[in-house]
């Protein structure tokens, strides 16, 4: 709960900054010292290390790390620094195909093939009917944990 819950807080923190809005409207107080302050949440909530990334107007203003990348390993985190953040990815993947979709540039029903054409499954006929909106509402009918590792295929 405790780490959630810093978790939270260091999103509520970033999205302030981001979005120019009142630091008071997120029950939190502008930081004077960025450094500091995210050192002493990250030690507070018992978190190793994490990478922290700000971003104005589609420039990075802070790409940096803060901590280790594993307990007892020496490495430390940089602004490079990948973590498996596993369904988190949800709460930002879904709105970005949102975006994509109001943009006329992506459909919800269409086959995922359309934007994927590498993309397959073991029956060629899931392969060919499965949507977008099929993957972001799990009704795939992959098992739990199906295709973590597709990322790590295609891109590493």
């Amino acid at each position: 709960m405790k780490r959630s819950f810093a978790f939270q807080h260091l999103v509520l923190f970033a999205l302030a900054l981001l979005l120019n809005a009142p630091l008071a409207s997120a029950q939190i107080a502008a930081p004077k010292d960025l450094n500091a302050y995210v050192e002493r949440v990250r030690k507070e909530f018992e978190v190793p290390g994490l990478a922290l990334a700000i971003v104005k107007d589609g420039e990075v203003v802070v790409a940096k790390g803060y901590g280790v990348r594993k307990l007892g390993d020496p490495a430390p985190v940089d602004g490079q620094t990948l973590f498996g953040i596993a369904s988190n990815t949800k709460a930002f993947t879904a709105p970005a195909l949102g975006l994509l979709v109001e943009e006329g540039k992506l459909e919800w029903d269409a086959p995922v093939v359309r934007y994927l054409p590498w993309f397959q499954l073991a029956d060629p006929y899931v392969t060919r009917e499965l949507t977008v909106r099929d993957l972001l509402v799990h009704r795939s009918g992959l098992g739990l944990g199906a295709g973590d590792f597709l990322i790590f295929t295609i891109c590493c």
